[in-house]
């Protein structure tokens, strides 16, 4: 499984995930579509405005490798503004190649692509990777 260096692992000041730490034993968790409804909790919005972030400053629309990425927050953005990049696709792969749609991404969350947008979270004291175990 490969580890992406430099990505945040958690939304700052919460304990939604952004990264795991270690491959599941049983294989990776499958990537699912979940649908975003209007009354979802404030921290989330902001967990999936923060985690688009991420993954467009350290990849841009450039495929990537799922590799560590967290299963469950990438299946709040699969499908819409996260796309296979490959096909056949295989959900439940660590392997799997994903990008960003950046016309779905752009619809979505405006203001990460915004000209004078300051939603870089590289100096934030929580992001980076954790230690190893």
């Amino acid at each position: 499984m490969l580890k992406h260096r430099g990505f945040p692992s958690r939304y700052p000041g919460t304990d939604l995930q952004y990264t795991i730490r270690r491959a599941n034993k049983d294989g990776a968790t499958r990537i699912i579509r979940r649908e975003r409804y209007r009354d979802r909790k404030a921290v989330d919005r902001a967990a999936d405005l923060g985690f688009l972030t991420a993954l467009w400053e350290h990849f841009g629309e450039e495929p990537f490798e799922r590799g560590n990425l967290d299963a469950g927050r990438l299946s709040w953005l699969f499908g819409r503004e996260v796309v296979p990049a490959e096909d056949p696709f295989d959900p439940e792969s660590y392997d799997a190649l994903l990008r960003i749609d950046r016309r779905k991404a752009e619809a979505a969350f405006p203001e990460i692509f915004a000209p004078d947008a300051s939603t870089s979270f590289q100096d934030e004291d929580d992001w980076g990777d954790e230690e190893e175990e």
